[in-house]
């Protein structure tokens, strides 16, 4: 299927872990009358176990094999609205595959509010588990870092901070 700036099909939505990627997904999808897709789900109901459990299982390195798949074998609706996992972009031709099969918005947000955001919601996320307060905003900085190269590459970025659905439709159809 092709996507043109006028008919957009497909928005993959990135960015870090508790940038707001499944409910502003949510809140999109609904605005837009498209489906909504949250490639975490896919991922567990495929591999049958949590995110958590299959990188405990498999480790990363297979971990990000699956998610790659997921997202490339996944049959998507003619209209659907994308969250994808926070390290999803990061690794494989991931971005350049969702950059060709639709419209990419990085949801961007600073470590210190990601860290406020995340700080009571560790649970479902090992690897902050035992991080806290300045300790836990160094972490994601130095993630956010790492990946920033690949969430700038986004069609469209997005301040997570003020972002409404409104605003993101407004980005995606100016």
């Amino acid at each position: 299927m092709s996507n043109t700036s006028d008919n957009i099909s497909r928005i993959f939505l990135v960015g870090y872990m508790g940038c707001g990627k499944t409910t502003m997904g949510k809140k999109l999808a609904s605005r837009l009358g498209y489906a909504f897709i949250d490639l975490d789900h896919v991922l567990e109901a495929q591999a049958g176990k949590t995110i958590t459990q299959y990188f405990a299982d498999h480790g990363e390195a297979a971990f990000r094999e699956l998610e790659s798949s997921v997202l490339k074998d996944t049959v998507y609706p003619d209209k659907a609205v994308v969250s994808t996992g926070g390290g999803l972009p990061c690794f494989f031709d991931n971005m350049d595959w969702m950059k060709a099969h639709g419209k990419v918005v990085y949801i961007k947000l600073n470590a210190k509010t990601l860290a406020g955001r995340l700080e009571n919601n560790k649970d479902d996320r090992p690897i902050l588990r035992h991080k806290h307060g300045d300790e836990l905003v160094a972490f994601i900085d130095e993630k956010l870092a790492e990946r920033e190269p690949f969430y700038s590459r986004a069609n469209v970025i997005a301040d997570g901070l003020s972002l409404t659905a409104e605003r993101l439709d407004q980005l995606l159809h100016p």
